[in-house]
């Protein structure tokens, strides 16, 4: 309640300083409830936290003056068919920004939704700002010019992941597993793919799918990676599908390492405890530890916005983009969705720890990759997770040129 009266004290005094202009509504579709709730309020603190910023600063300028930005939530219970509901209920009310990330399944039917929208309502087209959803194909075959993606790709994030392994000489044999949705296969034809180009001495001794959030208790497919021998398991699981996993091998004493793309949050590393220090690693674009004092800054100003230990999940590419998009519209001087998508395209963002640029080809943003391991709090990691005692080290960063891949995308252009 305290958070709520904060922010529209915020917005309040934006709206007498600025002479109450019209807001800029940013609609993001998200599970607000169901398996992955956890994972929509953590984006919808991240994307507050960014908008606030923009706000004290006297919002966004425009042909019509400054204008606030305010986000406007949409509950998709994680699912498609109410992700595409909410789109309609969000292009009703005229909001020109869609927002979205925790579902490739979903991003993919938003794309053709907004692609079939935007040619039959020229006067009415939104721009799709994607947070996490980073199945490969929705810069590739399924590109769309109203669609950007600020999140490093799953081809990138393996293309990281499996340069660690490259140089890891205790993996040997590897069990792949992940959720059953697009995402879940793009990870394991990836995982497959390069680790055959970059160690054919390892073997692939596992490949499995399950029932994406309906997974309950994962020791039986824990028990089935320990009868495998693999002594590392590589997986795309994310919210609830990666943490009960990853308390489930704790509980079943599973000594092989964890090669995750969401390892550090959402509850793993209090689920894994000791048993993850030195065995679950994740892969980023930036992570707490990182190191300077302007990234050290960027956290801290997180944390003292969300001082609850459960609310500690901070993603720099959720509020780089909205610095971007508040950017794109000055460039634009409007909201029309041409004309903030062009601005995008090319656009750089730097800071004092990061350095990200979009492509225009297919509006794949760029950027560094961290690849780091979980380790206890102390010396040189000063931040932990979720207060659970357990923070992550850098083991690996890739320059943005060592992760950036050749695009298939054919892209039409207004």
């Amino acid at each position: 309640m305290a958070v709520k009266r904060w922010a529209a004290a915020v917005l309040l005094a934006f709206a007498s300083a600025a002479g109450a202009q019209e807001p800029i509504r940013l609609g993001m579709i998200d599970g607000l409830s169901g398996p992955f709730a956890n994972a929509g309020e953590a984006v919808v603190r991240n994307l507050r936290l960014a908008i606030e910023r923009v706000n004290a600063r006297g919002g966004v300028q425009t042909a019509e003056g400054r204008r606030p930005m305010e986000l406007v939530t949409f509950d998709s219970k994680g699912n498609v068919d109410e992700s595409l509901i909410q789109f309609r209920s969000l292009v009703d009310r005229g909001i020109p920004f869609v927002l979205q990330g925790n579902s490739s399944a979903v991003a993919g039917a938003l794309v053709s939704a907004i692609n079939r929208h935007n040619s039959r309502q020229p006067d009415g087209r939104v721009l799709f700002m994607n947070y996490s959803a980073v199945d490969p194909v929705l810069t590739n075959e399924q590109c769309s010019f109203w669609h950007f993606r600020f999140d490093a790709s799953a081809d990138m994030r393996m293309e990281a992941l499996t340069e660690v392994i490259r140089s890891d000489a205790t993996v040997r044999k590897v069990y792949v597993i992940s959720q059953d949705y697009s995402f879940g296969h793009q990870v394991s034809r990836l995982a497959r793919d390069m680790l055959a180009a970059k160690r054919p001495d390892i073997r692939v001794v596992g490949d499995e799918f399950h029932p994406i959030g309906k997974i309950k208790d994962f020791a039986p497919y824990v028990a089935k990676i320990k009868a495998s021998g693999a002594d590392a398991v590589i997986t795309g699981n994310w919210g609830n599908d990666l943490t009960l996993m990853v308390k489930a091998a704790r509980e079943a004493g599973l000594a092989a390492r964890f090669y995750t793309f969401y390892g550090n949050g959402l509850g793993a590393p209090a689920a894994m405890g000791d048993a993850g220090v030195g065995r679950v690693l994740a892969v980023a674009e930036w992570h707490p530890n990182v190191g300077g004092a302007a990234s050290d800054a960027f956290y801290q100003e997180f944390r003292k916005r969300y001082p609850e230990p459960r609310d500690d999940y901070v993603h720099l590419r959720m509020q780089m983009m909205i610095e971007m998009l508040a950017r794109a519209i000055e460039k634009a001087g409007s909201t029309d969705a041409v004309k903030v998508a062009r601005a995008l395209e090319g656009m750089r963002y730097v800071n004092d720890f990061h350095d990200a640029t979009v492509r225009a080809d297919d509006h794949q943003v760029l950027q560094p990759l961290y690849v780091s391991i979980m380790a206890k709090q102390g010396g040189d990691i000063r931040f932990d997770n979720e207060g659970s005692g357990y923070g992550f080290r850098t083991v690996k960063r890739l320059k943005a040129a060592q992760t950036t891949l050749a695009t298939r995308c054919q892209m039409e252009r207004p």
